[in-house]
């Protein structure tokens, strides 16, 4: 099977086969909004700086093993945030993003990534687009993975409710990426598979290739796609706007892992990638940072992931 399938639907996962065995029969097919690259499994090392650009370990080291899964090809966008998310109970706006009107030249507004959204605010939208596509939310709070059950997500408050959130067992709906499994996919995935290359960013050594940051953004996020993709297939992994991950933010620990989800609890959550107001070096695919799971910032977003 190729490297670079887009699933460009929705599938019911009561499928004869496994999509990973190439042989694929869909019964009643939802189509989506959402582009999905394959990213068959593998064997990686966690932490470990790759390319010829300036950087360093995040220590400790781990060799992680991940099971195949879909990434979003692209981040969010305005547009796909606003089908998803109006007229929701939440007290979450539909058009969230400060960078709203204006875009570059030959740009889409609509296309840009949506920012502006916490870490709480995305898990709702996850929700909220799998029951909207007839999948098995991913999320749950206080038993109920419903988000008209949830309340009003927290804005720079602190909720010990919304923090109790669990990934659903076998759901196959929307949810956001583990640590390792954005870091893997950030890196062109199983590093023994045919043409995989070693580089410091999601798909080159030169920053410019393949991510709008600090030197060439003009101070703006961009539209999804301009610039090239990494060896998968996947956009802007390296800069435009920063993405959530699922992780607690926390040290990494020592040993060979299978399907690491981080740590059990903490503070913060980890985001990745870099974004359009950050230096070459925060734009390393190994390179972790962090944020406060209520708060919204102008350069952090998120793509979405399904098992």
């Amino acid at each position: 099977m190729g490297r670079n399938r887009i699933i460009a639907f929705t599938e019911t996962f009561d499928a004869a086969e496994s999509l990973f065995t190439g042989n694929l029969v869909i019964n009643n097919p939802v189509v989506s909004i959402i582009e999905m690259i394959c990213v068959p499994g593998g064997t990686f090392e966690l932490g470990r700086h790759l390319g010829t650009g300036n950087g360093w370990d995040e220590t400790p080291i781990s060799e992680v093993t991940l099971t195949g899964f879909y990434m979003g090809k692209y981040e969010v966008t305005q547009e796909q945030w606003a089908k998803v998310m109006t007229g929701n109970t939440n007290g979450i706006s539909a058009t969230p993003s400060y960078f709203s009107g204006s875009p570059a030249s030959l740009e889409t507004q609509n296309r840009h990534p949506v920012e502006r959204v916490s870490w709480y605010d995305v898990i709702v939208f996850c929700n909220r687009l799998s029951i909207q596509e007839g999948l098995i939310p991913a999320y749950s709070i206080e038993g109920s993975d419903n988000p008209n059950n949830w309340g009003e997500a927290p804005y720079w408050t602190t909720s010990t409710v919304w923090d109790t959130v669990q990934i659903v067992i076998g759901s196959n709906g929307y949810r956001l990426p583990t640590e390792a499994q954005w870091e893997y996919a950030a890196k062109g995935g199983n590093p023994d598979a045919p043409g995989w290359a070693a580089y410091t960013h999601s798909g080159s050594d030169n920053p410019d290739a393949v991510a709008w940051y600090w030197d060439n953004s003009n101070e703006m996020p961009h539209e999804v796609g301009n610039k090239a993709p990494n060896g998968l297939g996947l956009y802007d992994m390296s800069g435009n706007i920063w993405e959530w991950c699922w992780d607690w933010w926390g040290t990494y620990p020592s040993g060979a892992q299978t399907d690491p989800v981080g740590a059990p609890s903490g503070s913060f959550r980890t985001r990745r990638g870099g974004s359009w107001l950050n230096l070459a070096g925060a734009l390393r695919s190994g390179f972790r940072f962090y944020g406060y799971p209520n708060g919204r910032d102008d350069n952090l977003g998120f793509r979405v992931l399904r098992l």
